[in-house]
């Protein structure tokens, strides 16, 4: 994947940046695929469920509300993606077990950590728009991401 900053700037009118201060914390961290979205509020049911499917090479935006209470993602979830072929997780609230997460062929990129699950309540909703950090984000469109920041963009930009 080329960096976000060269793709920024072939594309400008083509990209957004999402305005988060994730950080990274899966091995891989550079990715990209088409979006899978999520919305859940301390509750991972559904982050869960779908990292239980094929992932194809796509990306999976969270939007936990930007809660910073309960773990979006632990080792166990995150190591399900990698092997079911998912590129990333993009996290809008926090993640915990990061030794291990940190060694699993996954992009992560969350706002935090903390040590605390949450409760698996079922609640969510999947395939939703979503608006994190100043851009629209839709199933279907495409993430690049790497150490410099997140992008959306409404389509595919290159192979």
């Amino acid at each position: 994947m080329k960096p976000t900053p060269d793709i920024a700037d072939e594309f400008p009118e083509d990209v957004h940046a999402i305005e988060l201060d994730f950080r990274s914390y899966g091995a891989v961290k550079a990715f990209s695929g088409e979006v899978v979205t999520v919305k859940c509020y301390e509750d991972n049911s559904l982050v869960k469920e779908l990292v239980g499917t094929p992932g194809e090479g796509r990306v999976l935006v969270v939007d936990g509300g930007g809660s910073k209470r309960r773990a979006l993602l632990g080792d166990m979830l995150a190591a399900k993606a990698a092997d079911n072929n998912w590129s990333g997780l993009v996290i809008n609230g926090v993640i915990r077990d990061v030794d291990e997460i940190g060694v699993t062929q996954l992009g992560v990129k969350a706002l935090g950590t903390i040590p605390l699950k949450t409760e698996k309540l079922g609640h969510g909703q999947q395939d939703i728009p979503l608006h994190l950090g100043g851009v629209n984000i839709h199933p279907g469109d495409w993430v690049y991401a790497d150490n410099n920041g997140v992008l959306v963009a409404g389509r595919k930009l290159y192979d």
